[in-house]
Parts: structure tokens; C-alpha cells; sequence
């Protein structure tokens, strides 16, 4: 096979990440509706990623965080979001690009989508690239002390809409 100068699974990384700023545009407008919540995983390190200190020291490569019922603030910008949390009874303003955002789930929708970068492959392109992914909520462990309990394995499994960009990539 030749090789994919289109780049394709960029391209479908992108429309999977315009779904969860489509759905953040939604709750920022009208809020959540129903049973919705949203649990939010973000890499920590990534450039523009803000938040205070001591959760960067605390969750120093990835943190969860849930979208529920204890937000304010939710601005949601072309390349990334605001939000205000509460962390240990002192409310907290947070700076996520959509590109540090590792999973994104929905549970009350039994929806997931999981982006996992390739170090090797994002350091030599300076870009973010994917690369395999496990079907499982792997790595949505660090949630927020005040938002939400951890993840539990049988969320994000493959008995749900997890959508992994391993189904466009050829092996």
C-alpha cells in the first residue's frame, strides 16, 4: 500500500473533536439537559492547558474532570473552553484546548470518544498524532476530588459508542 500523504486519521481526529466542541457549545448555551453529564480528560502539560499549581502538581500528566452539576462559567472558544469548578470548597477557573483533550464521555448517553497521542510520532511532527487506543476508559482515573468519583471499567468498554480512530486506520 502507498502511503497516506492525506493524512486522514487527522482529518478524522478533527471531526471527532468538533463533536465535543459541538456538544460543549450546547451546554454552555442551554446547560445540561436531563441525566447529561460530561466527563472531560485532558493532558495536563500541553500547551494553553491553565490551571492552578497544585492540581498541576497533583495530576501532573492527566486529569478527569465532570461537567454536572457543580459548574459555572462554561465559555467555549474555537480552540478550547473555560470553566469554572469547585476543588476542595474553593472554585477554580480552568483553560482546556480542545487538542489536550485525551477522552471525552457522556455515560448517561452511553457515548465515549478517546483520542491517545503517539509521542514519538508528535515529536518529530510537532503535531498531534493518534495512535492505538483501548476500547476501555483507560486513563480517566484523576478525577476532580469535588466533581466526581473515578471512572468505572465498565464505562467507555466496548459495549457502548466509544469511537476510536483505530477503526479508520489501517494496521
Amino acid at each position: 500500500m502507498t502511503e497516506d500523504m492525506m493524512r486522514y486519521d487527522l482529518m478524522v481526529e478533527d471531526a471527532l473533536r468538533a463533536v465535543v466542541k459541538e456538544a460543549m457549545v450546547r451546554v454552555a448555551a442551554e446547560g445540561l439537559p436531563g441525566e447529561h453529564h460530561l466527563y472531560i480528560t485532558f493532558r495536563t502539560r500541553e500547551p494553553d492547558v491553565q490551571i492552578p499549581d497544585y492540581l498541576a502538581e497533583r495530576y501532573a500528566d492527566e486529569m478527569t474532570i465532570v461537567l454536572q452539576h457543580q459548574f459555572e462559567h462554561l465559555i467555549v472558544r474555537d480552540d478550547g473552553f473555560a470553566v469554572s469548578l469547585n476543588f476542595n470548597n474553593v472554585q477554580e477557573q480552568l483553560n482546556i484546548p480542545f487538542d489536550a483533550i485525551t477522552a471525552f464521555a457522556d455515560p448517561s448517553a452511553n457515548f465515549g470518544l478517546q483520542f491517545k497521542f503517539d509521542e514519538a510520532e508528535e515529536a518529530a511532527s510537532g503535531q498531534f498524532v493518534t495512535s492505538d487506543v483501548d476500547s476501555k476508559a483507560e486513563g480517566q482515573n484523576n478525577a476532580a476530588p469535588s466533581e466526581a468519583d473515578e471512572i468505572s471499567e465498565g464505562e467507555g468498554s466496548s459495549d457502548g459508542n466509544v469511537v476510536t480512530l483505530d477503526t479508520f486506520r489501517k494496521k
